[in-house]
């Protein structure tokens, strides 16, 4: 893969049937090795349950408050500069109970696919 710049681009945001906004910044089949999104969840919305197959994701906080649950890990408060570590099948969701958006990076390793992807409310993703 040779050198490359992609610019941030709003437009190439959409919406997920988990309730949350995502924006591939990274995800190619020539960079297999890993992936990264920015994720955006409004106010009041709480993501589905899912989990990852194969995959380790890292939300890094950017803006937001949130509350995730990870696993069988309490529900905890996050903020910026906050990391959360996924390992893969681990189901989990993320609440934001604030009053502006919620922002974090989704880094996985390997890239993200929507193969990997399990809704566990029982609905894959479309």
């Amino acid at each position: 893969m040779n050198p490359s710049i992609r610019k941030f681009d709003p437009d190439r945001e959409f919406l997920i049937p988990e309730g949350c906004h995502i924006m591939e910044l990274l995800n190619s089949p020539h960079d297999p090795d890993a992936s990264l999104a920015r994720a955006r969840v409004p106010s009041g919305v709480t993501t589905r349950w899912h989990r990852l197959s194969g995959i380790v994701e890292r939300y890094v906080i950017l803006e937001g408050a949130g509350v995730v649950e990870v696993g069988d890990l309490p529900a905890t408060a996050v903020g910026p500069g906050d990391v959360v570590w996924i390992p893969p099948m681990c189901r989990q969701r993320i609440h934001n109970p604030g009053p502006a958006d919620l922002v974090f990076l989704a880094v996985c390793t390997p890239r993200y696919t929507d193969g990997a992807y399990e809704d566990m409310e029982g609905r894959r993703k479309a």
